[in-house]
């Protein structure tokens, strides 16, 4: 089978790709192609893989010759991020949501042209989900939670997953959205997404570099490793129609904790000099975007199809050590 990775360049996507890669199959079906586009080129040791191929550009630029090649899957992970789409509107409304309708009308004319429905995983955002005067928010959203997004980000994505559910009920696709929690540990450097100070204060002081919170201590969100967000944009592709339960969005697992906790357990793995690199220093622009985000959520259509959330934030944190032993600078503050 061949598949595409948009965002194959990125943290998620590459990671998606090596695990791909690992297990050969999906769905039953040997991968004998993965292509990787994205803005940037994806990591070398992607591209040195026989199977794998890497195409740089913007999605939309690319997405009028994917009308005349075939794919048996594709995870859509491209995506302007938080930050950028509420800085640039147009950005946002020309990376989430035009680059996400050409790819379907893409598909679109191939089944039209007699090919059988790809299988498409959009990863969508718990970002979909916020208060509103008429919608009061829960305390944890749920699968059925009414979503009510208070950021462009979260519309666009919204908009994508009813688009994606319309596509499959016209037979154009098999299309499953998912709505990723906050992944982290992100290693690299911050990127534009307001949700990025939730790797820093974890990544920076493990590194040994001191790392500034724009939040209060109190502040609660559901996050995800990378390892168990990979591990469930897969389950999804490989659930049947009827596992995966409708054509709406399915939330992936996270784990509710307060930004409190998460410094905790810097302490318990890493020890109170590594956590004392953090201080708070609050940033208005963030905490007000933060401020409309869910402090919680369960994931119960993902439990029937045995996706969970890890047991506690010590074994995020552990994930992210071991996934960066060998590059001491990572790793800086541990000595």
């Amino acid at each position: 089978m061949k598949i595409l990775i948009t965002g194959g360049a990125g943290f998620v996507g590459a990671r998606l790709a090596r695990s791909l890669l690992a297990r050969g199959t999906l769905a039953g079906k040997a991968i004998e192609r993965i292509v990787l586009s994205d803005q940037a080129a994806a990591p070398a040791d992607l591209l040195a893989h026989a199977r794998v191929e890497g195409r740089v550009g913007p999605l939309l630029a690319h997405c009028e010759a994917l009308r005349e090649e075939a794919f048996d899957g594709i995870f859509h992970l491209a995506s302007a991020v938080s930050g950028e789409c509420e800085a640039d509107f147009d950005l946002g409304l020309r990376s989430n949501l035009d680059s996400t309708r050409a790819l379907l009308d893409a598909l679109r004319a191939r089944a039209n042209a007699g090919a059988a429905p790809a299988r498409l995983v959009f990863s969508s955002s718990v970002a979909v989900y916020g208060p509103d005067a008429a919608v009061p928010m829960p305390a944890r959203v749920a699968d059925e939670t009414l979503p009510t997004p208070q950021t462009s980000y979260g519309t666009q994505k919204l908009i994508c997953e009813h688009l994606i559910a319309d596509y499959t009920r016209k037979g154009y696709i098999d299309g499953r959205a998912a709505r990723l929690m906050t992944v982290t540990v992100r290693p690299g450097r911050p990127n534009g997404a307001a949700s990025s100070f939730f790797s820093g204060i974890i990544r920076e002081p493990l590194a040994g570099t001191e790392a500034v919170c724009p939040v209060s201590p109190e502040v609660s969100h559901p996050v995800s490793s990378p390892q168990r967000t990979v591990e469930g944009l897969i389950a999804v592709y490989e659930a049947s129609r009827e596992a995966f339960c409708g054509r709406t969005a399915m939330n992936l697992p996270g784990l509710n904790v307060t930004v409190a906790q998460m410094l905790a357990a810097l302490e318990a793995v890493a020890g109170a000099k590594v956590r004392a690199l953090v201080r708070f220093e609050r940033d208005e622009r963030i905490a007000g975007i933060v401020a409309n985000w869910p402090k919680g959520a369960t994931a119960g259509r993902a439990a029937r199809i045995g996706l969970l959330p890890e047991a506690s934030f010590e074994d995020i944190i552990r994930q992210y050590i071991a996934d960066h032993t060998g590059h001491p600078t990572a790793l800086k503050g541990l000595a």
